[in-house]
């Protein structure tokens, strides 16, 4: 019998969130299983993650965001891509083609009240039994940290951003 699938809830105000839901990524594909991660808000770029995943066989990549720009006047035009985003999860998720799907920054769509955090909560009950899903991103609502299996927060301490030190590659893109 398979094992059970997990719920994972990585969040917090520090850096690292993303970074360690790749983590558990790379342990999965190490194992031979299938992994896909959708992005929410990050929008296009040549971050080092996504030039990595190009070369990986089992590990399907998709971006469903424009950046982190939010203004009153995208505010539908954020949502509507939000939307076609959580279409996309729900398409995966139901597929019960992934041993793992990570659903980065998924926590900013009900923060930014993109999509209430019922159809999230909805489609993590849902979700096939075999499977896992990471959610990442800041504010997790407190109803999808209590369906969690796992509930981890990153605390921010220190920032080089903060120091005035630029991004660096292969360190935060």
């Amino acid at each position: 019998m398979a094992d059970s699938g997990r719920i994972i809830v990585i969040t917090g105000n520090g850096k690292g969130k993303t970074t360690a839901a790749l983590g558990t990524a790379f342990r999965a594909l190490g194992h031979g299983q299938k992994v896909c991660v959708i992005q929410f808000l990050k929008g296009q770029g040549k971050y080092g993650e996504r030039i990595m995943a190009e070369k990986m066989e089992n590990l399907h990549w998709f971006i469903c965001g424009k950046g982190f720009v939010f203004s009153k006047e995208n505010i539908e035009e954020d949502r509507e891509v939000a939307r076609q985003g959580f279409a996309l999860a729900q398409e995966k998720i139901g597929s019960d083609l992934y041993d793992l799907i990570i659903l980065d920054e998924i926590t900013y769509l009900p923060h930014y009240d993109f999509l209430e955090v019922e159809f999230i909560v909805d489609l993590l009950r849902n979700k096939p039994k075999r499977l896992s899903i990471i959610v990442t991103g800041r504010n997790a609502d407190p109803k999808l940290m209590e369906i969690a299996d796992t509930v981890s927060t990153i605390e921010s301490i220190k920032h080089a951003y903060e120091q005035g030190i630029k991004a660096q590659k292969g360190i935060e893109f």
